[in-house]
């Protein structure tokens, strides 16, 4: 069976004006969805993750609006806190393993790394993976967490965040 992704990446970018990255779709999905409401530092809405028990980890989906185009880093970080102006309490990486930043980084990647959101010229964009092996048990531990959106591309290996910029958008995880 020839690899499909491509031509619904390119039909997705046609149809919708947005480009979108989406990983093992179609994995049965498992227990309790915790989602988190992104917002701007002055507190527009642009979008929610959701995260979805798996049997391989966690699916994590990611939908915004609003948002400047381009490519934008995109991580789960370690507290569910996101306070304005700059979100610098959401901590860093989501990282229990303690590993190094950046999906290319050999000595890495963090749990909560994941791939560039891309968004289009209409500020719409989506992101799906499946981190493997994270629980939800550990996204929502004592502190939570959050997740990110940063201003710039994640470079994919710098470490400790990829050089993705500023903080542009938090929302915490919460169960629905």
């Amino acid at each position: 069976m020839r690899n499909l992704f491509p031509a619904l990446v390119a039909g997705a970018a046609l149809l919708g004006g947005c480009a979108s990255y989406t990983k093992d779709m179609g994995k049965a999905t498992t227990g309790p969805v915790a989602i988190a409401s992104l917002r701007t530092a002055t507190g527009a809405d642009v979008g929610r993750a959701t995260a979805r028990q798996t049997k391989g980890g966690l699916r994590l989906t990611v939908d915004v609006m609003g948002m400047p185009p381009g490519e934008h880093g995109a991580h789960i970080h370690a507290v569910g806190r996101c306070d304005p102006t700059d979100f610098m309490t959401a901590g860093g990486h989501w990282n229990p393993a303690a590993t190094k930043h950046g999906l290319m980084n050999p000595a890495g990647p963090h749990e909560g790394d994941l791939p560039n959101l891309i968004v289009g010229n209409d500020g719409h964009g989506t992101l799906g993976v499946t981190i493997k092996g994270a629980t939800m048990a550990g996204l929502l531990d004592s502190d939570g967490s959050a997740m990110i959106v940063h201003a710039a591309r994640d470079d994919q290996v710098s470490d400790p965040s990829g050089n993705s910029g500023a903080r542009i958008a938090c929302g915490v995880f919460a169960l629905n």
